[in-house]
């Protein structure tokens, strides 16, 4: 969390606002984590647009309108779209397709079919970033490390086998958190975005020509003469904002103004001087299409220091795609998207600082054999661009329903804001469609499996409260023929957790079935998944005094934050409950689940959700409960 508010972060009111000196600070490591995925395009973007599945011939005219698309891409999706107006939409300072989601909920749209649909359009957002977070690590390293091949043919044999145990390594360091080698990326990525945009200044000078594909004339002319053909090479020219929807997703790490400081002011004049480097180069020698033009930019004596530098650079962009796919895992979970993980924290300041093994080991696997399948960075960026554009454009339309619910803008102010983004998203993406036989399937394909767990695990959890709720007791009928009957109390707490704050949880109802006594105090404890990222501990919960020894308590925690019973008991204890974790019992209910109840889910994903289920992270783990203090109630459901 950071220690300060920016000017425009409303949601930190409670913190001072930043200095000068924090804002710098915030920039600088926000250069770290946010821009590695966009910062290292170039080592294979332009690379892909002359010599790729889907390049044009480098000639004089298709230079510069090449240079003219990533010039204008650059301006009008990242610098226009994103920096100036996504970025406004911000849920308590966060970003991302799940913010989003979470600002339209409790509005007039989170009812019926409509709210459903764009439900499932959100998880289909997030399960195309998994798509994304598989194939970035594997085609930035393999990039890099492709470097070698222009120092000897020597290396060619050595790039795979080099690239995976960079990666293996790369995932094993997870589990200590990045909170240490953070503290490097930002310097390291200022001296990257420093040395690539210098580069492309020497290869300016030398053909300057290559500024007049600053004229968006050049843009509208390449099509003119290439026709189809110029659409097609979109597919490759998005390769130059793969990693702008980082600047949304990671805002609330860092705050809009510190973002914007190091776009505008470091990494899009590095960016785009180093594309017209290379294009320069392409002028002079049309030929080195068919190396790699970044690298050619580079003196022979600097090769191999640059091919190291390319190398940590892409490890950078890889730990920040990581690091973004767990903490869209920890939304999902809160939001109610996927089964309990183990979560591990890494960092006792940050929060952001998480670590989910499953997911680590899923992603290194997945990632090391798409090097080994593909083997070419050229062969990689076939499938690579899909995920990015369908996310863009959703993202898109998200923006666009935020703006006419929650800002209440007319129709006449927020359609065209619309149109002038979809016409960038669509095109890309139309382009990008031509890449699915090439290797897209791939990264649709994990998209599409990972919507299929989303949706199951929240339909299925919806069965199983729609069971709970039809046999719940009311609360006021139990706590009147406890008065009547009076049972034997034990000494001690009883905590009995339950999915509603309403009525009288299932657990419950079963001990007291089986035993006829009840604890001295009874705690009816439920955890509320909050519609923003963070909740303060003053307002984390809610207690309410039911009579006869008996508390209902609603814990509410945001889709940032993993649950924690030890605090719920501090926070309890501070409000005036009596708690001691060494005279108090926790229970958990334990479904077994059927496949053959009458609900209409398919009976394939009725087994897809009791698999799930069955392997999900235990809940004694998950809220911290102490083991030796839990006792679980069996009950069999059938779907």
């Amino acid at each position: 969390m950071r220690p300060c508010s920016l000017p425009e972060d409303s949601h930190n009111g409670h913190h001072a606002a930043c200095t000068p000196a924090q804002t710098a600070s915030l920039a600088l490591a926000a250069l770290g984590v946010v821009y590695g995925d966009i910062g290292t395009s170039p080592l294979y973007t332009v690379k892909e647009c002359f010599s790729g599945m889907h390049a044009v011939e480098p000639n004089h005219a298709n230079i510069l309108g090449i240079m003219s698309l990533v010039f204008w891409s650059l301006m009008c999706v990242v610098g226009l779209k994103y920096v100036v107006f996504i970025m406004r939409a911000d849920n308590k300072g966060e970003g991302g397709i799940y913010a989003l989601l979470a600002m339209l909920r409790g509005s007039p749209v989170s009812k019926g079919k409509w709210w459903s649909f764009l439900t499932v359009l959100a998880a289909f957002g997030a399960a195309l970033l998994y798509g994304d977070g598989v194939i970035t690590p594997a085609i930035s390293v393999l990039s890099a490390i492709e470097g070698l091949n222009m120092a000897t043919d020597a290396a060619a044999d050595y790039v795979v086998p080099l690239t995976c145990l960079v990666l293996i390594s790369l995932f094993f360091m997870q589990k200590h958190g990045t909170a240490t080698i953070g503290k490097v990326f930002g310097p390291v990525m200022v001296a990257w975005f420093l040395l690539i945009g210098g580069l492309g200044v020497a290869a300016i000078a030398h053909q300057p020509k290559i500024l007049t594909a600053l004229n968006p004339a050049h843009a509208v002319h390449f099509f003119a003469v290439n026709h189809i053909h110029g659409i097609v090479a979109l597919a490759s020219v998005v390769l130059c904002i793969t990693g702008g929807e980082a600047l949304y997703a990671d805002m609330g790490h860092f705050g809009r103004i510190p973002i914007r400081l190091t776009w505008y002011g470091i990494v899009l004049p590095g960016l785009v001087l180093n594309y017209y480097g290379q294009g320069a180069l392409l002028l002079d020698n049309p030929d080195i299409a068919n190396v790699n033009p970044f690298y050619a930019l580079v003196p022979e004596t600097l090769l191999y220091p640059m091919v190291a530098l390319s190398t940590f650079a892409t490890i950078i962009a890889s730990q920040a795609m990581i690091s973004g796919v767990y903490s869209l895992t920890q939304q999902a979970i809160q939001l109610g998207f996927t089964p309990r993980m183990h979560i591990i924290h890494t960092s006792r300041e940050a929060i952001g600082q998480i670590y989910l093994p499953t997911v680590n080991w899923m992603l290194m696997i997945a990632c090391i054999s798409l090097v080994l399948v593909f083997k070419e960075s050229s062969r990689l960026a076939a499938a690579y661009g899909i995920a990015v554009t369908a996310t863009m454009a959703i993202t898109s339309f998200m923006y666009f329903e935020v703006t006419r619910v929650n800002w209440k803008w007319p129709l006449w102010k927020s359609a065209p804001l619309l149109a002038i983004f979809l016409a960038f998203d669509g095109s890309f993406l139309g382009a990008n469609l031509l890449k699915i036989v090439d290797g897209g399937w791939i990264t649709v394909s994990i998209a599409l499996a990972i919507l299929i767990v989303m949706i199951t695990w929240r339909d299925g959890r919806a069965l199983l409260s729609r069971h709970y709720e039809a046999a719940r007791m009311p609360l006021d009928i139990f706590l009147k023929d406890i008065a009547e009957y009076q049972p034997q109390r034990n000494a001690g707490t009883a905590v009995f957790m339950s999915i509603s704050p309403v009525g009288v949880p299932h657990t419950l109802l079963h001990h007291f079935k089986h035993n006829g006594t009840l604890h001295e105090q009874i705690i009816l404890l439920s955890i509320a998944s909050a519609e923003v990222p963070q909740v303060a501990s003053e307002e984390r919960l809610t207690i309410t005094d039911l009579g006869q020894g008996f508390h209902r308590i609603v814990a509410r925690y945001g889709f940032m934050e993993t649950p924690s019973m030890p605090e719920i008991l501090d926070l309890a204890t501070q409000q005036g409950l009596s708690l001691d974790v060494y005279s108090t019992s926790f229970f958990l209910g334990r479904e077994t689940l059927l496949t053959s109840g009458p609900s209409k889910m398919a009976s394939w994903r009725k087994k897809l959700f009791v698999f799930m289920s069955r392997n999900s992270w235990n809940a004694t783990s998950f809220f911290n409960l102490p083991p030796g203090r839990v006792v679980e109630l069996g009950n069999q459901v059938e779907l």
